[in-house]
C-alpha cells in the first residue's frame, strides 16, 4: 500500500477516525464488492495472528485441545434445536444447490457451531471417563446483518470466531468452566491491556438454549460499549437435542452438561479504539506485528557505516525474541516516523552517526517517551521500555474507563451518564423496569452480577419501581 496523503480525523470523531485508521495503517480493506466482508491486509492479518496467539496459548494450557469442524451445517441437524435457531433464523445464508443441481437437504453457513459440533460430541462421548471434553476452534462464520455493518465490529463474516464448547458430567462442573473461561478472558484482555467489565446478561439477552450467558465488554472511545467475548452455560439443554450421554461409575446414562464461549475480531477492534491516538494506531507490545523499529539516521558520509550497525542491531533484537523491522527506505526521517507512528509499532529505535560516536542508540515509544540507551545494552533494556510502556497503555485505558462510569440514583441520572459513557444504577430484576430504563436512557441493560474493579457493586431500591435492586450497568451498544 502506498504512503497517503492528507491528514487522520481526530479521534473525538471517532467513526470517521476508525474507519480512516483502517486503511492507513492498512488493517482491512473495505472495498471487497460485498456489503458485509472486508479484506485483512498483511499487516492487519499480522496483528490478527499475534492476538489469536495469545488466545491458543492460553487455551492450549488449560486443556482444550484445537479442533475444526465443517463449515456446512445439514438442514436436518440445524433444525433440530428450536429456541437456538429461532435466535438466528433471520441471520443464516443457505446453500441450496451443487453446482446447477439441487440438494436433497439445503447447507446453513454456519453462524454458529452447535449443531454442527454436537452431532460429533454424541458419538465421541461414552462414559465418565471421557470428561470433561474442552476443544476450540478459530473459524469464519457467516449471518445476514441487516443492521449498519462496521469493520471487525458487525459483519456478515466473521473471519476470526474463536469459539470453545466443553461437556461435563454435572451442572456444577460447568459453572466451574464458565469461570475457568472468564477467568482466561480477564488475561487475554489484560496483555491487549484493555479493561473490561463482565455482567450476567438479563434473561431475554441470553444466548438462544443457555441457562444463563457471562457477557464481557469493553468502552470505546465514543462512550459505547462493544460486546467482547461471552460465556454460555448450556446446561443439558443442548445434550439432551442432541443426545450427548455417558455412563456413569454406577452404570446410568447421564446427560452431560455444557458450555461454550467465545471472541471475534471485536478483540482487535477493541485493541484500536481503546488505544489509538491522533496519529493512528497504538497497539500494546505483545500483539504489535512490529514491535520494533529500526531507524538509520542517514547521511551522504559515512551511510554505509550506519546502515551496517542499523542491521547488526537488528539481527540482535531479533535474536533475542523481538519482532523487528528496519526501514532503508529512501525517505526522509519524519516520514518514516508518521509511517511506523500510524502503524502503531510500539519502539522505534535510531541509530545515526552521532550515536555511532557516543556508543548509543535514541529509543522512542509510541506515546513518546525517549530514552538514550547505551549500545551494549540494548537488548537488555528494550524488554524493560516496552514493558513500562505496556503498563502506561494499562493505566491510560483504566483512567478512561473509571471517569466514564457514573453511578446513578435516578433514571435522569442513569439517562445523563449514558450520553458518554456507563451508567450504574439499581435494578429489581423485572422486565418490564428494564424496558423503561432503556426507553428512558437510550440505552441497554447489559446486566447484573457485575465484575469490575471499577465498579462498586450494592444493593438499593430499583431506580424505576422502588423495589429491592442491585447495581446493573447500563451503556449505549454497538
Amino acid at each position: 500500500m502506498e504512503e497517503e496523503s492528507g491528514s487522520l480525523p481526530s479521534k473525538s470523531d471517532f467513526s470517521a477516525w476508525y474507519n480512516d485508521v483502517l486503511w492507513r495503517a492498512e488493517i482491512m480493506d473495505v472495498r471487497y464488492p460485498v456489503k458485509g466482508l472486508y479484506v485483512w491486509y498483511p499487516f492487519g492479518f499480522g496483528l490478527r495472528r499475534q492476538t489469536y496467539a495469545i488466545l491458543r496459548d492460553l487455551l492450549d494450557n488449560s486443556d482444550h485441545e484445537e479442533t475444526l469442524f465443517p463449515l456446512l451445517i445439514p438442514k436436518t441437524e440445524f433444525m433440530k434445536e428450536a429456541e437456538h435457531i429461532k435466535g438466528f433464523e433471520d441471520e443464516v445464508y443457505w446453500v441450496t444447490h451443487g453446482g446447477l443441481s439441487e440438494l436433497d437437504i439445503p447447507l446453513a453457513l454456519r453462524p454458529t457451531s452447535e449443531t454442527s459440533i454436537y452431532p460429533m460430541f454424541a458419538l465421541w462421548v461414552r462414559s465418565h471417563a471421557d470428561l470433561p471434553l474442552k476443544v476450540y476452534q478459530i473459524v469464519n462464520t457467516f449471518r445476514y446483518e441487516t443492521k449498519h455493518t462496521r469493520p471487525l465490529i458487525r459483519l456478515r463474516e466473521i473471519t476470526s470466531f474463536k469459539e470453545a464448547h466443553t461437556a461435563h458430567a454435572t451442572w456444577d462442573d460447568a459453572a466451574a468452566q464458565v469461570e475457568i473461561a472468564l477467568s482466561l478472558y480477564t488475561r487475554f484482555y489484560d496483555d491487549l491491556c484493555i479493561p473490561i467489565t463482565i455482567s450476567r446478561r438479563p434473561d431475554w439477552d441470553k444466548f438462544p438454549g443457555a441457562d444463563y450467558t457471562m457477557a464481557v465488554d469493553a468502552l470505546m472511545p465514543d462512550g459505547r460499549t462493544l460486546q467482547v467475548g461471552t460465556v454460555h452455560h448450556l446446561g443439558d439443554h443442548f445434550s439432551k437435542t442432541f443426545e450427548i450421554t455417558y455412563e456413569d461409575a454406577e452404570g446410568q446414562q447421564q446427560y452431560v452438561h455444557q458450555t461454550c464461549y467465545g471472541i471475534s475480531e471485536r478483540c482487535i477492534a477493541a485493541t484500536i479504539g481503546v488505544h489509538g491516538d491522533d496519529k493512528g494506531l497504538v497497539l500494546p507490545p505483545k500483539v504489535a506485528p512490529v514491535q520494533v523499529v529500526v531507524i538509520p539516521i542517514i547521511m551522504k558520509k559515512r551511510a554505509d557505516e550506519v546502515l551496517a550497525a542499523a542491521e547488526v542491531l537488528k539481527a540482535e533484537l531479533q535474536d533475542s525474541g523481538l519482532r523487528v523491522k528496519i526501514d532503508t527506505r529512501d525517505m526522509r526521517p519524519g516520514a518514516k516516523y508518521y509511517h511506523w507512528e500510524m502503524h502503531g509499532v510500539p519502539l522505534r529505535v535510531e541509530v545515526g552517526p552521532r550515536d555511532l560516536d557516543a556508543g548509543t542508540v535514541v529509543a522512542v515509544t509510541r506515546d513518546g517517551e525517549k530514552t538514550t540507551v547505551q549500545r551494549d545494552e540494548v537488548v537488555t533494556a528494550v524488554p524493560e521500555i516496552l514493558g513500562a510502556y505496556a503498563a502506561r497503555l494499562r493505566t491510560n485505558a483504566e483512567e478512561f474507563l473509571t471517569s466514564h462510569i457514573t453511578e446513578a440514583g435516578s433514571v435522569e441520572e442513569a439517562a445523563e451518564a449514558v450520553k458518554t459513557g456507563i451508567a450504574v444504577v439499581h435494578w429489581c430484576g423485572d422486565e418490564a423496569c428494564a424496558e423503561e430504563l432503556e426507553k428512558a436512557t437510550n440505552g441497554s441493560v447489559l446486566g447484573t452480577e457485575v465484575r469490575s474493579e471499577h465498579i462498586t457493586i450494592s444493593e438499593g431500591p430499583c431506580a424505576v419501581c422502588g423495589r429491592q435492586g442491585t447495581s446493573t450497568v447500563i451503556a449505549r451498544t454497538y
